[in-house]
Parts: C-alpha cells; structure tokens; sequence
C-alpha cells in the first residue's frame, strides 16, 4: 500500500467522524506531519492534484454523494415492492442495479470527499510552514 493510499484512509477514517471540516484538518494534520517529511508531503499532494477528476459529474458526486444516490435506492425499493407485491421476478432485477449503482456513487463519492481532504491537510500544512 503506498503512502497515498494510506493518508486517503486516514481521512476516510476521519469523514467518520462528525466534526467540521476544520477539526477533521487538524486531526489529519497532526497525523500527516508525523508519518511524511516535507518532500514527502509535495510528492503526495503533486499526486493528488494530477489524481482529482475536474469534471463536473465528479465534483457534483463529491459535494453531494447522498443526494445523487438517492433516487438509485428509490429504484432499488420501487423494484422490490413490486417485485414482491405483484409476484413479477424481474422487477428484482431493477432491486439489484439500483442497490449497485446507489453504493458505487456513495463509494466513489467518498473516495472523492476523503481525497479533498487530504488535499486540503497537504495545503494547510504547507500554508502553515511558510509563516
């Protein structure tokens, strides 16, 4: 596993956790601080910033995972009630793609968020070691 990955799991291990975003940086950064030299810390984030999409769907997914998502589980239950209800197996089959869609959004989504985050240690660690 490489040092990148290992801080993008910190900070999913922080987005855990409800505490704004300014405590959850100062968490990461003490963490950040410890784990990587300075240059260390330029590779990561000279990493990150060419991994970041920049389209439009991916900063709309990473802002708003839930709210993208959720008219999958809607599908995903719609198909299961129908399912059930009207005794027709293949309306499962629309239970099983919202159900995968709805959790790959959520997922991707907050790969993204925990990136961001990262991103935004990285720059307030260098922000605070130019002062």
């Amino acid at each position: 596993m490489s040092k990148l990955e290992r801080l993008i799991m910190l900070a999913e291990d922080e987005l855990v956790q409800y505490s704004t975003t300014a405590r959850k940086i100062e968490k990461l950064r003490q963490k950040i601080s410890l784990s990587l030299n300075v240059a260390e810390q330029k590779q990561a984030k000279a990493e990150l910033i060419a991994a970041m999409p920049t389209d439009d769907i991916s900063q709309v997914v990473e802002k708003n995972r839930q709210t993208i998502s959720l008219p999958f589980w809607g599908i995903a239950g719609l198909g299961l009630l129908l399912g059930i209800s009207m005794e027709q197996p293949l309306d499962f089959i629309a239970t099983v793609i919202g159900t995968g869609t709805a959790i790959a959004l959520q997922k991707w989504g907050w790969q993204l968020q925990a990136k961001r985050l990262v991103l935004q240690t990285l720059e307030d660690i260098e922000e605070r070691t130019k002062r």
